[in-house]
């Protein structure tokens, strides 16, 4: 696994201790198993970016916390110009960048995400709330609760995040998107 995801494993690990939670308390506030807890604080595996919303929600800690290791301070307003924000790859076709890092108290969480085409099955998850994604870029498969939808450019969806959900690349091509956690 990459050195990104070990840097959040060990975020999560410390956020933990810090809280004096054991890893079955972790569990229960995120909504997960031990074991998945286990799994993403060794650093060996993917953590779901709506793994790490959960987390923060729950712990009252900001999710750019977890992602990029540093406190947001801007209250009135957070800037981000094309091609910055911190940016995780969680695994190979997965990129991510926190648009709105720097925003203290933010009330949603706004990624532009890549994703590379692949030929992997299509990995579903599910977190509370809800997701609003907007195609920038491509051509997208978006499963939600078992129905398959295609979108493309301009085209966007609004969904409750509890469904199990996933995306592919198509075309053999990249495909860029904003999706915005609620």
């Amino acid at each position: 696994m990459n050195e990104q995801i070990r840097q959040i494993a060990m975020r999560l690990a410390g956020l933990r201790d810090a809280l004096d939670l054991s890893v079955e308390e972790m569990a229960a506030k995120a909504g997960v198993s031990a074991d998945d807890i286990r799994l993403y604080e060794s650093g060996n595996s993917d953590i779901p970016m709506s793994f790490l919303c959960s987390v923060a929600q729950a712990c009252g800690v900001e999710t750019s916390t977890l992602v990029s290791g540093a406190e947001p301070h801007s209250q009135s307003f957070y800037l981000t110009r094309k091609g910055t924000g911190p940016s995780v790859e969680r695994v190979s076709a997965y990129k991510y960048n926190d648009l709105a890092s720097g925003f203290k108290n933010a009330k949603s969480t706004p990624f532009e995400v890549t994703v590379e085409p692949n030929d992997k099955p299509m990995h579903l998850n599910t977190h509370a709330g809800q997701e609003f994604n907007l195609v920038l870029e491509g051509t997208l498969m978006l499963q939600i609760a078992g129905t398959n939808l295609i979108l493309t450019e301009g085209d966007s969806i609004y969904f409750d995040a509890t469904k199990p959900h996933g995306m592919k690349a198509m075309n053999n091509a990249k495909v860029r998107f904003l999706a915005i956690i609620i």
